[in-house]
């Protein structure tokens, strides 16, 4: 069912999931192209970015962010092209930056649309030039503050922001620990990013392969998964260690508190004894943007130098969204993950 320009495909939300997402909480649907008028422009979405955040959205418990209502068009961040014009500064045939969801076509009067310079990969505007690649940028530099030397600790190290991290670690001089998901992945974080080591998650030793990894401990623990990862790295945190946290993907899911023993004493014991800095943070409340200047301008270079390695992961149709949202979540995905609409 490839995009055309009569029909207006969408993904709404059909029901708030308790649990993981299945079959009967998004409605795939088809309707008009919505009508432009004066002052609006009218946008056809061209890439999707899919992000772990999203299924934060879905639910309605309190959050940094209003949920997507029930019958809503998922949230979303698209690389668009414009169709059709009537805002001062945007041309038909310009490509942008915008947050009209999943769907095909969207109106927008162009507030928080942002015109795209000519680049050769538009779609990495979702990732390592964007919104990810920012997330990683600011919150290792701004909130780990890394020293040459350090040990880096990352999860999710082949994904668009914990990939980053990485590389941002050995830029500056560390030692930079990847977690990941099986030995392919793992394979990927060493040989072609670069990190000095990988485990695998889903190994039965985990937490003696990590200690292994770490000889002189953790001076910075970039979190956006939580769970056994997290309680893996707590026992080997140095003295004022530091923690920036931009996700907890391992517990999204999660319809109340975790299975198993509360741990929570763990947690706080180690921030006391040690001296832990953790600061949680929302890329674009929290960093502004001369931040974003610094990191647009650091991550050209890097990436002209080869410096910086990056890797999509792409679903091809609007229609296969939501099969590549839960497979992200899953984590079978391998790389950041984009969905080629039109």
């Amino acid at each position: 069912m490839p995009q055309t320009r009569d029909r207006n495909r969408r993904w709404t939300l059909a029901e708030r999931p308790k649990g993981r997402p299945d079959d009967g909480t998004l409605d795939f649907e088809t309707g008009p192209v919505p009508q432009a008028g004066k002052g609006e422009m009218l946008l056809r979405t061209r890439w999707l970015s899919l992000d772990p955040y999203m299924r934060g959205r879905m639910s309605d418990a309190k959050s940094y962010a209003t949920p997507v209502e029930i019958g809503g068009v998922m949230t979303g961040q698209v690389v668009a092209e414009v169709a059709s014009s009537d805002v001062e500064g945007f041309e038909t045939g310009d490509l942008v930056l915008a947050g009209s969801g999943w769907q095909d076509w969207a109106v927008s009067d162009g507030q928080g649309v942002q015109k795209l310079p000519p680049v050769e990969r538009p779609s990495w505007a979702l990732g390592i030039l964007g919104m990810p690649g920012f997330t990683a940028h600011a919150g290792l530099l701004k909130i780990g503050e890394p020293k040459a030397g350090e040990t880096v600790v990352v999860a999710a190290a082949s994904g668009p922001v914990g990939a980053t991290v990485g590389q941002i670690a050995k830029i500056r001089g560390c030692r930079a620990v990847g977690v990941a998901g099986g030995p392919e992945k793992c394979r990927h974080v060493v040989e072609t990013l670069g990190f000095d080591a990988c485990i695998d998650h889903r190994a039965d030793d985990f937490e003696d392969q990590l200690k292994q990894a770490c000889p002189d401990g953790i001076d910075i623990y970039f979190e956006n998964v939580g769970g056994r990862v997290l309680f893996g790295v707590l026992p080997l945190l140095n003295p004022f260690a530091r923690m920036p946290v931009c996700g907890t993907a391992a517990w999204y899911n999660n319809a109340g508190l975790p299975d198993g023993p509360d741990r929570s004493p763990l947690l706080m014991r180690t921030i006391l004894s040690m001296k832990v800095r953790m600061q949680g943070f929302i890329i674009f409340d929290t960093f502004g943007m001369d931040d974003y200047r610094d990191f647009a301008k650091d991550m050209q270079g890097w990436i002209a130098d080869g410096k910086v390695q990056y890797r999509e992961h792409v679903v091809d149709g609007l229609e296969n969204a939501f099969d590549g949202f839960l497979g992200m979540l899953d984590g079978s995905n391998f790389g950041k993950t984009v969905v080629r609409v039109g």
